[in-house]
């Protein structure tokens, strides 16, 4: 195993992987996401254009195994703009933790750990003052939600993550087993770097 920052061209080499873990991680509570490689693609645009777009990779030999990523705040704009609005944040401070997946057989080794300290390290480079992330909402007693199933909350508290209260992302993805989109509320955490 071992985890690594790409960027740039390696960076852009690794997207549809990228892509295809997405889709197979987030089939999973809580975010039951019915993705497809096309989306995927485009949504994942994002980070070949930004400049200070980072992707840690997990790799078992050569295979993509898992990967967390982020980009300046400001390049998701058009997204959290809204979300952070009132909030007292600056935009241009926050470095945006977007996804971290991991394959299941994966999990447990301290690599969601390190996901985060080569996210924030990068953040810490580009000159942010604050990490953040958002996490999707489910109420305890959705249908899918396992009786296994363990928040990520206290993952998230022990790396210095807080909740922001009110700050909320808003998306439309279509759950496993409907047809059509529907709304999703993100809950935002955010650290100080």
């Amino acid at each position: 195993m071992r985890v690594e920052v790409l960027t740039g061209a390696a960076l852009d080499a690794a997207l549809d992987d990228v892509a295809r873990l997405r889709i197979a991680v987030f089939r999973d509570f809580p975010y039951l996401y019915d993705g497809d490689l096309e989306y995927e693609r485009g949504y994942l645009q994002t980070y070949r254009d930004s400049p200070g777009a980072v992707l840690v990779g997990a790799f078992d030999g050569d295979r993509l195994v898992g990967a967390a990523t982020g980009t300046p705040m400001e390049d998701h704009a058009e997204d959290f703009a809204a979300a952070f609005a009132g909030s007292g944040y600056d935009l241009a401070e926050i470095f945006y933790c977007a996804e971290s997946v991991l394959l299941p057989d994966y999990r447990g080794r301290g690599i969601g750990h390190r996901f985060f300290d080569l996210r924030e390290a990068h953040a810490r480079a580009l000159g942010r003052r604050f990490a953040a992330f958002c996490g999707v909402l489910r109420p305890a007693d959705h249908p899918a939600r396992s009786a296994d199933y363990a928040p990520l909350d206290p993952f998230w508290r022990k790396r210095g993550y807080e909740k922001l209260d009110g700050v909320l992302a808003h998306f439309r993805w279509k759950d496993l087993g409907n047809r059509e989109q529907t709304d999703h509320s993100l809950q935002f955490w955010i650290k100080s770097l």
